[in-house]
């Protein structure tokens, strides 16, 4: 009796000892598997100059909604509008775009908080100016002191009066800005103040999207919405989507070495794993260009007056070149069809109420606790109001007196806008495979690591 008694004390400790080991076999797997996955974010930063697609395109046929397909406009993005919007974005006349930074929120008080100091948007020294733009300003000791060390967070706020020849100070039905207020207004330098991770999170970032989709954007879908409410959520989800990707194409990775890069994993939890974002995001990007084509005789007349008689040029050869590519125009000529919507005895009263939402999407702009991300959503979502502007507000059937009036600012908002939207596109169909197949893999991984230790319990269990 005692001899099995020990031998039964032993192989108690045996089947223990097993478990211990076991634990700790998976303990060390989880370990590395979720140092790989932190590296994720790390292989983008290192392999950008592979962009390989695996296996056949998961987004193919029309575009929802749309007059062109996704291999279509990812063909047309990639060779003609990518490539141009690039070049024209950072032309004089389009990289200066004037806002009012400084706005109190008028819902709530602003209580948002930026943990890294990319957050804020620096004014420029007087030195940095181009002559074209001075104007008599003296800056603060203070202003100059935010510049130091961060020459690529500053800031233009002169005005030139030349680049304002030509163009209306009207007022957008579809936004809340009002832009006549000059004294309050800010001139950015857009090229020294990417739109990239800024640290913005937590309940104040929450509470901006959450007060965008549960009070003026409505919920979708449902059975109950027209196709004009639809199409304004399919906007919002789209530049959403968008602003998530170009947060996760450029990712400070590494704080303490300033390693800046890819986060695929962030890209696919926030926008890949969601098809209809991606879906929404193609639908965004071909409702802007859809205006831009519209506006076609207005952009090609307008003056792009900024001192600089070579650059000026140059602008309007790229504006005429982006219009009237024969490729566009022979593959996707109406990137949306605008003409069926607001019919009917309700359109009138259909398109105040929408109005209405976007208006007040465009105030909460004010609220947004990040300066930088308050510059990048106050000048897209002012995009988006001018493209609804174009398609909606002037129609030439309809209204045949009224004509297109559109203000400097509302023109370098939409072709910035469009650039955002063209630089979105292009990351999801270069890196969304390489994303996916690399969650695909982590995934098969835990699985694997589960399946094993389901194994080794039940082994243990048995002995």
């Amino acid at each position: 009796m005692v001899i099995k008694e020990v031998e039964k004390k032993k192989s108690c400790k045996t089947r223990w000892l097993w478990l211990l080991v076991a634990l700790v076999a998976v303990f060390i797997a989880m370990a590395m598997s979720s140092k790989t996955s932190s590296r994720i974010a790390l292989f983008g930063a290192i392999g950008r100059a592979c962009h390989c697609a695996w296996g056949t395109p998961k987004y193919i046929g029309m575009v929802e909604d749309c007059c062109c397909d996704y291999e279509t406009v990812d063909r047309l993005n990639e060779e003609v509008l990518h490539p141009s919007l690039q070049e024209l974005v950072k032309t004089p006349f389009f990289r200066y775009f004037k806002v009012k930074l400084w706005c109190d929120c008028p819902f709530w008080p602003d209580d948002g908080m930026c943990r890294l100091r990319d957050c804020s948007v620096c004014e420029c020294p007087e030195s940095e100016f181009p002559e074209s733009f001075k104007k008599p300003h003296r800056l603060s000791m203070n202003d100059l002191i935010c510049q130091e060390g961060k020459p690529e967070a500053a800031v233009d706020r002169t005005l030139d009066s030349k680049a304002f020849r030509g163009w209306t100070e009207i007022d957008n039905p579809w936004t809340n800005d009002d832009e006549t207020d000059n004294d309050e207004m800010t001139y950015v330098n857009l090229q020294l103040n990417p739109e990239r991770y800024t640290g913005y999170t937590g309940p104040s970032a929450r509470r901006i999207w959450d007060a965008v989709y549960s009070e003026n954007c409505p919920k979708y879908p449902s059975q109950e919405l027209c196709q004009e409410e639809k199409i304004l959520y399919k906007l919002i989800s789209g530049l959403h989507s968008s602003i998530s990707i170009h947060i996760a194409s450029e990712y400070l990775l590494d704080e303490a070495t300033n390693l800046w890069g890819q986060n695929l994993t962030l890209m696919y939890d926030r926008v890949l794993k969601y098809p209809d974002r991606v879906r929404n995001l193609y639908f965004s990007f071909l409702f802007v260009l859809r205006a831009v084509t519209k506006a076609a005789d207005y952009l090609e007349q307008a003056e792009y007056d900024t001192g600089n008689p070579t650059e000026d040029l140059k602008t309007q050869s790229l504006i005429k070149q982006l219009l009237y590519n024969p490729k566009l125009q022979a593959a996707c000529p109406i990137p949306f069809d605008e003409a069926n919507l607001w019919k009917g005895q309700s359109g009138p009263e259909l398109k105040q109420k929408i109005q209405q939402q976007f208006r007040n999407i465009s105030a909460l702009m004010d609220c947004v606790g990040c300066e930088k991300c308050r510059l990048w959503g106050k000048l897209q979502v002012l995009g988006l109001g001018t493209a609804l502007k174009i398609l909606f507000s002037v129609d030439g059937k309809e209204n045949s007196r009224q004509t297109l009036q559109l203000q400097r600012n509302e023109v370098i908002a939409l072709m910035n806008l469009l650039n955002r939207l063209s630089e979105s596109v292009k990351f999801v169909h270069e890196m969304g495979p390489t994303a996916e197949r690399i969650m695909e893999e982590h995934g098969s991984a835990h699985m694997a690591l589960i399946n094993s230790w389901k194994r080794i319990w039940s082994y243990v269990s048995r002995t």
